[in-house]
């Protein structure tokens, strides 16, 4: 048996509780793979990561998200998790203020500013249109009129979403999605806030993430869909450069997403993290 430091950290949370939980083991390296996804079907998140030395010399470490049910090459909120507990056990990174992490997808790089973390939007793996089979079946499972509909994509960075942006965030939270008829599909969708809700509660588009797949087939707050829907929708003009979404209301979380574009034309998703739990995982 080996014993190694445990955070759980909640993500993209303006106040503790609010956001997204991941779960991190530090010092990883003793661990083997059937352990890890032993441990992450155990804390039935929907991700728990595993931080272990880097084998790229340009990365400060390398870390493997599990979902209670497979390996994801990359995923956000356990990102900005991980590197905000890697930061908080004495990390240093190479480069002051740029954390790099090294995953599935490649280097993903976690830049730090004041209390926040933002990660740069990794490419994506599977982009363009939705065939109108697939996109029929979508809208079913959702209950949503096609007319509702703006506009559909595939924004594949790891997980395998299909995006789909509605005519506004009432849309978004009326949804009563049967799980059971998305048959694999991995869907999420994005509606815009009219100018009064946009005031009262600090956020301009809600956001919904449909993971049947996984422990919670609602993900409470998604780095990695936020991401694809700010590289295809920005991209297009159909989204400003920055901007923030709510997500997870319909669960009673209260997350918050900020989305910028640097000036390379970089997209970068941020939030506030919060280490809820710290101590020892010993197996």
């Amino acid at each position: 048996m080996t014993t190694h430091r445990f955070s759980q950290v909640d993500v993209f949370a303006p106040a503790p509780l609010t956001g997204n939980p991941v779960a991190v083991v530090h010092d990883a390296a003793g661990l083997d793979q059937s352990q890890m996804a032993a441990f992450a079907r155990w804390t039935n998140l929907s991700e728990t990561t595993f931080l272990l030395p880097p084998t790229d010399p340009r990365a400060d470490y390398r870390l493997r998200i599990f979902t209670p049910a497979e390996e994801l090459p990359f995923a956000g909120h356990p990102t900005l998790g991980s590197a905000h507990a890697w930061l908080g056990a004495g990390g240093v990174p190479r480069t002051p203020g740029l954390v790099v992490q090294e995953c599935g997808v490649g280097l993903v790089e976690v830049r730090k500013h004041g209390e926040t973390l933002a990660f740069r939007a990794p490419g994506l793996l599977r982009s363009g249109d939705v065939d109108e089979e697939t996109l029929a079946r979508a809208t079913a499972a959702l209950g949503v009129a096609r007319g509702r509909v703006l506009r559909s994509n595939w924004v594949d960075n790891g997980p395998g979403w299909l995006g789909l942006q509605l005519a506004g965030a009432e849309d978004v939270l009326g949804l009563r999605p049967d799980f059971a008829a998305m048959d694999g599909l991995e869907i999420g969708v994005i509606g815009a806030h009219d100018e009064r809700d946009r005031g009262l509660i600090g956020a301009d588009y809600e956001v919904r993430a449909f993971c049947p797949g996984l422990a919670v087939p609602e993900d409470p707050v998604t780095g990695s869909l936020n991401a694809g829907f700010a590289l295809w929708l920005t991209a297009e003009g159909h989204l400003p450069p920055a901007y923030v979404v709510r997500q997870g209301t319909v669960m009673g979380r209260d997350g918050r997403v900020a989305i910028t574009t640097d000036e390379a034309r970089q997209v970068w998703v941020g939030g506030s993290c919060h280490t809820l739990v710290e101590g020892t995982l010993t197996i």
